[in-house]
C-alpha cells in the first residue's frame, strides 16, 4: 500500500498546479493506519498530550489496537468527537479572559490527520497576504512584508474581527468548505467536531458558533474562513489601484528642468561665470532636495493579514479610507457572518504609528540626505518603519513581572524577584535569559532596537538583585564570586564530560538572529514521509521494559517530561537512559506501572 503521507503530497501538487481543482474521497484517508502513527508522532512531544480532556485520555496508551477501535467508528460513522474541557486563559495586557477548549487525545489524533489533509487541499491556494498558523510563517514573515512593501503608504486602516474564534457561523464554514472539497463524510465530520460542545464545571454545553481555541484543526478552519476576506480584498484592490497622472510634483519637476539647463550652461562658460553658475546649480539642487516629489496621485491598496488582525495600507485620502472600512464591515457581516470590531478597526495617518503585531508601523517623512552611487539622494523619505512601543509593552512587561518599579519620576528602578528565590542559581539566571532573549528576538526587526539595551540593563541588575537576595548578599559581592577573569561574570554548572559558566543574555545578539521562529527544514518534511519511529517500534512488538515477544497487546506509556523522573523505578531508569518521552511496553508492564 502506498503510504498516505506520499499521497497528500501529491494532493498539494495538484492543488498547487490548478488552484480552482474540487477534491473529493478524502474521508478514506482517515481509515488508513500509517496516518495515525504519524499524527502521534506530531502530537506526543507537545506539553499538551499529557493534559487531560473531559476524560482521562492522553497520549500514554496509544497502540495499534486503539488505532483499530477509531478507524472503526469512523468507518461505520459511529465516532462522535467527545465535548472539550473548557478553561479560561488571561489575555495579555488585559484583565479579561480567553476561553480555551481541550480535547481528548483520541479528538486531537483524528483532528491531526484532518489538518493534514485539508492543509495539502488549501495551503497552495492560500495568498501570500496570509502569514498566521501557516509553513514557513510566522509574524516575522509578515512583518518582513510590511517594512519592504508598504514604502510610501499614506494611511493604514488597522482591522479586527470581533472574537473571531468565537463567532465562525457552522453554516458558512461548511458552505465554504463544500467550494472545495466534495466529500460528505469528511464535512460531516467537521460538522461534528464544531458542534461537540464543551464542559464547563462539569455542565454541557452546546456550541451554535466558533470553533474553540486549543484544538488541533481550529487556526486551520479559521484560515480557511478568512480566505474569502483575503480574496475580498484582492477584488477591491484590483478596482481600487490606479497609476499615477504623473510621476513628480510642478514644482520638483519645474526644478528639474531649471537644474538639467545649468548643467548646460556650465559646459559651455568658463571663468567667474562658470563659478556663479556652478553657485547657482548648488542652490537649486539644495532646493530640490527639500521639494516634495512624488505627485501622490495613484491609489494603491497593501494588505497584511496574520491570524484576524489584518493591516491595510492606502495610498489615497481619509475619504478613501472609510470606504474602505465600510466594504470591509458591510463584506464581514453579510458574507462571513461576522462583526468588525470598531474599537480596534482604526484609521491612522501614517506619520503617526499604526499597531500592528506588537510594533508601531511608519512611514518616515525623512529628508536626511545621503551619498551614493555617485549623487545625493533622500534614501529614507517615503520608507516604511517597524518600532517596539516601549510604554506599552517593555515598560508593562517589566512591572507585571516585578522586574522593576515605577518610581515617581516615570523612571524604571530594577528589583528582585521574591518568586524566584526558590530555584537554584542556574535556574535563575536561565529564567531571565529565556525572558531577555524572547523579546529581543520578537522585536529584532525593530529600527530602534538599540534601546532595548536599557530593558538589558533592567533585566542584568533584577537578576544580580535576585541572586544577592538568594544568598543574603550584595550585587558587588556575586559578581565578584562569580567573575570569569574577563571583564564578565557568569553561574557554573556541571555536565557529564566538563564543567561550564552558564552568562547572562547579549541582547545585542538577537539582533543577528536570521529568523527567530522556527521553520520546518526540508530533512523535516522528508522525514515525514518516511515509517515513523513509533510505528516501527510498536509493529516490532517487542516489551522495551521487560522484552517479552508473547503479548497479544503493546502500548505507548507517555510521561509529560523526562526531567521530572526521579530514577527510582527500572521503567524511569529505561526512560532516562534513552532520553524518551515514550516507551513501548506489553500490556502487562504498562497496567503495572500504573497500578505501582
Amino acid at each position: 500500500m502506498q503510504p498516505t503521507m506520499e499521497i497528500l503530497a501529491r494532493i498539494q501538487s495538484n492543488s498547487s498546479n490548478n488552484k480552482g481543482e474540487v477534491f473529493t474521497l478524502l474521508y478514506r484517508y482517515l481509515l488508513r493506519p500509517d496516518m495515525y502513527f504519524v499524527a502521534y508522532q506530531n502530537l506526543y512531544a507537545n506539553k499538551g498530550a499529557a493534559t487531560k480532556g473531559i476524560n482521562n485520555d492522553t497520549a500514554d496508551g496509544f497502540s495499534e489496537a486503539k488505532i483499530a477501535a477509531i478507524i472503526k467508528a469512523l468507518a461505520n460513522g459511529t465516532y462522535k468527537p467527545s465535548p472539550v474541557r473548557r478553561e479560561y486563559i488571561n489575555k495579555e495586557n488585559s484583565k479579561k479572559k480567553r476561553p480555551l477548549g481541550i480535547p481528548t487525545f483520541t479528538d486531537k489524533l483524528v483532528q491531526e490527520i484532518l489538518r493534514m489533509i485539508l492543509e495539502a487541499v488549501y495551503e497552495p491556494i492560500f495568498l501570500d497576504c496570509s502569514h498566521g498558523f501557516r509553513p514557513a510563517r510566522s509574524p516575522h514573515t509578515a512583518l518582513g512584508r510590511v517594512s519592504k512593501g508598504f514604502n510610501g503608504i499614506r494611511w493604514f486602516v488597522e482591522g479586527d474581527i470581533k472574537g473571531c474564534f468565537d463567532n465562525i457561523d457552522h453554516n458558512v464554514m461548511v458552505g465554504i468548505i463544500n467550494k472545495k472539497v466534495k466529500d460528505a463524510k469528511l464535512i460531516q465530520l467537521i460538522y461534528k467536531f464544531l458542534k461537540a460542545g464543551y464542559l464547563e464545571d462539569w455542565r454541557y454545553y452546546n456550541t451554535y458558533s466558533g470553533s474553540p481555541q486549543g484544538g488541533i484543526i481550529s487556526p486551520l478552519l479559521a484560515n480557511i474562513y478568512l480566505h474569502e476576506l483575503d480574496q475580498f480584498v484582492m477584488r477591491l484592490k484590483i478596482n481600487f489601484d490606479r497609476k499615477s497622472e504623473r510621476i513628480y510634483t510642478p514644482e520638483y519637476s519645474s526644478l528639474q528642468h531649471r537644474i538639467q539647463t545649468l548643467k548646460k550652461r556650465i559646459s559651455k562658460a568658463s571663468g567667474e561665470q562658470r563659478q556663479e553658475l556652478i553657485e547657482k546649480y548648488k542652490n537649486l539642487r539644495a532646493e530640490m532636495l527639500k521639494t516634495p516629489s512624488k505627485s501622490q496621485t495613484d491609489k494603491k491598496i497593501k494588505y497584511i493579514r496574520y491570524a484576524d488582525d489584518f493591516l491595510i495600507g492606502v495610498n489615497g485620502d481619509g475619504e478613501d479610507c472609510l470606504w474602505i472600512k465600510s466594504q470591509l464591515s458591510e463584506f464581514i457581516a453579510n458574507t462571513l457572518k461576522m462583526e468588525l470590531s470598531e474599537e480596534k478597526t482604526l484609521i491612522t495617518h501614517s506619520s503617526k504609528p499604526a499597531r500592528f503585531l506588537g510594533y508601531d508601523i511608519s512611514v518616515r517623512r525623512n529628508n536626511q540626505i545621503k551619498r551614493g552611487g555617485g549623487c545625493t539622494k533622500r534614501t529614507l523619505s517615503g520608507k516604511a518603519e517597524l518600532s517596539v512601543p516601549f510604554i506599552d509593552k517593555i515598560n508593562k512587561f517589566v512591572i507585571r513581572k516585578g522586574i522593576a518599579v515605577q518610581l515617581k519620576d516615570g523612571t524604571l528602578w530594577p528589583v528582585h524577584r521574591p518568586y524566584l528565590l526558590h530555584m537554584t542559581e542556574l535556574e535563575i539566571v536561565s529564567t531571565f535569559n529565556a525572558e531577555l532573549r524572547g523579546i529581543c528576538n520578537y522585536y529584532n526587526k525593530a529600527c530602534n532596537f538599540y534601546k532595548l539595551s536599557y530593558f538589558a540593563y533592567l533585566m542584568e541588575y533584577s537578576c544580580l538583585k535576585t541572586l544577592a537576595a538568594k544568598r543574603k548578599s550584595s550585587i558587588s559581592k556575586v559578581v565578584k564570586k562569580h567573575k570569569d577573569g574577563q571583564g564578565k561574570w557568569a553561574i557554573p554548572y556541571s555536565t557529564k564530560t566538563r564543567k561550564k559558566r552558564r552568562y547572562f543574555a547579549n541582547y545585542a545578539e538577537c539582533k543577528k538572529t536570521a529568523n527567530p521562529t522556527d521553520i520546518k527544514t526540508n530533512a523535516e518534511r522528508v522525514y515525514r514521509y518516511s515509517v515513523t519511529t513509533i510505528e516501527s517500534r510498536l509493529k516490532a512488538k517487542v516489551c522495551e521494559l521487560c522484552g517479552t515477544t508473547d503479548s497479544k497487546h503493546y502500548e505507548v506509556h507517555h510521561v509529560r517530561k523526562v526531567k521530572d523522573l526521579q530514577g527510582k523505578e527500572l521503567w524511569e531508569r529505561a526512560m532516562i537512559a534513552k532520553r524518551r518521552k515514550t516507551l513501548v511496553l506489553c500490556r502487562w508492564c504498562h497496567h503495572s506501572i500504573h497500578s505501582g
